[in-house]
């Protein structure tokens, strides 16, 4: 009971402070129940399950039919006329997109997951600031959890000359259910006619390589024709979701060229064809990247080549690829050694290549460098770059953007970095899976209650 022995107006203001600390406590409460709930539901609750009704049906994976499946099940567009050129390393790619960058006429779209304060990230920061003095439009979506040390303040050069940056899903209390939630997107569109698009992005690891240790491996795609359009509509989506703003025009979407383009159409008489897949979570869990990965693997018939940085597929993924060698299929993994930059993610993902080593698949760690390349190549045929790990948290909680391509030329570029990067790997054997230590084991087991959240 409260007893008041001054002023009946200190008296309520005293009962009013008291509700209000008490609504307090209890909203706060509720909040924290709920994020607790929405983490927890992300460690141990269910996936979707992946299973093709009747794999028997799925066309060649060469074929017209695989190709209209493809573009209906991950709602994407066919794109026929187009080229691609792959950049192996932040050596390569970054002066690449910095030269585009630089000859900018109308607009440059930037969406990272990484952008860090860096060298390499203050050249292209001077590279867009000296674009947008000159009247181009120059937007940044970055995301405020990958991107969490570059505050505005670091952009105001940029932001003074006229460009635009905004950050995606930055903590707020309406998104704190949706906190699991990044643009994991590193790509690039320069005035609507040349994209980029693979797994880089800004910082200096990637560059120059930071407190001694070697760059990273990665690589980027450069690609012209018209699947940039698509690229440029994914960018589009977070510009949208951040700044509420739907870009249109000539400035990012001209008109396609209709001069002949012999490069472009060589490109359509040999078959090639290119989807922009774009990923964002749904409620069921099931999205586009995932639906891609499901499909090319299951149509797999001679070979599957897989770089990843971080490896933990589903249990639908691994009985897909053990299938796959069961049926005579060359399935090839590799992954970052002893030089991954997240060791319990490392330790999660050894922990489950028992089953695939006694299919018969092959496991290579690479040794020279932290590898952060993510490629597919099934059949050499089909060719996938992009921002996709191999793991729950690109296909079930990220946004994420992929490019596949029906183009043995593309396919056959990346399995050439692909033999010289193994070249510098150590297989894994079954034996030696067997008989390892106690002390790589122990953080298996810890690995495993964090594995929905790598």
């Amino acid at each position: 009971m409260l007893v008041c022995g001054g002023t009946n107006l200190l008296c309520l203001l005293a009962i009013f402070l008291m509700e209000v600390h008490t609504s307090l406590v209890v909203l706060g409460g509720i909040a924290l129940f709920l994020m607790t709930a929405t983490v927890l539901a992300g460690m141990f609750g269910p996936m979707p399950s992946y299973e093709i009704t009747h794999p028997e049906e799925l066309p060649p994976n060469q074929s017209e039919e695989f190709l209209c499946l493809l573009e209906s099940l991950a709602d994407a567009k066919i794109n026929r006329r187009g080229t691609f050129e792959v950049f192996t390393n932040g050596k390569n790619f970054y002066p690449a997109e910095l030269e585009a960058i630089r000859n900018a006429t109308r607009s440059v779209n930037l969406e990272a997951y990484i952008y860090q304060k860096s060298k390499i990230g203050g050249m292209y920061l001077e590279a867009m600031t000296e674009r947008a003095r000159a009247g181009v439009k120059v937007n940044v979506v970055l995301d405020a959890f990958g991107s969490i040390g570059t505050t505005r303040r670091y952009f105001r050069p940029l932001l003074e000359a006229g460009g635009r940056v905004t950050w995606h899903n930055s903590i707020a209390w309406y998104r704190l259910l949706k906190l699991d939630n990044r643009t994991h997107r590193e790509l690039l569109v320069v005035d609507g006619k040349v994209g980029f698009v693979g797994g880089a992005g800004i910082g200096d690891h990637w560059y120059t390589g930071v407190h001694g240790h070697a760059p990273w491996r990665d690589t980027m795609v450069r690609l012209e024709g018209d699947a940039v359009s698509n690229l440029q509509a994914t960018f589009s989506e977070n510009w949208l979701a951040t700044s509420g703003e739907l870009l249109i025009g000539n400035d990012y979407f001209p008109a396609l060229e209709s001069k002949p383009d012999p490069e472009r159409e060589e490109s359509a008489r040999r078959g090639t064809a290119a989807l922009v897949i774009n990923s964002t979570p749904t409620m069921g869990g099931s999205t586009h990247a995932r639906v891609l990965f499901e499909l090319l693997l299951t149509s797999a018939q001679r070979s599957i080549s897989i770089t990843t940085p971080y490896f933990l597929p589903d249990k639908n993924l691994s009985r897909e690829l053990c299938r796959a060698v069961e049926r005579g299929v060359r399935v090839r993994i590799l992954v970052p050694g002893q030089k991954s930059d997240h060791w319990l993610t490392r330790s999660t993902s050894r922990a489950g290549y028992g089953k695939l080593l006694e299919a018969g698949a092959e496991i290579w760690e690479y040794e020279p460098a932290m590898i952060h390349a993510k490629v597919l190549v099934v059949d050499d045929t089909w060719a996938v770059v992009g921002s996709t790990n191999f793991d729950n948290r690109s296909f079930g909680l990220n946004d994420e953007v992929n490019l596949a391509a029906r183009d043995p030329d593309l396919a056959a570029r990346l399995e050439q970095d692909t033999a010289e990067d193994l070249k510098q790997s150590c297989r894994v054997s079954l034996q030696q899976w067997k008989h390892r230590p106690v002390t790589q084991r122990a953080p298996e087991v810890l690995g495993w209650l964090f594995e929905r959240q790598q």
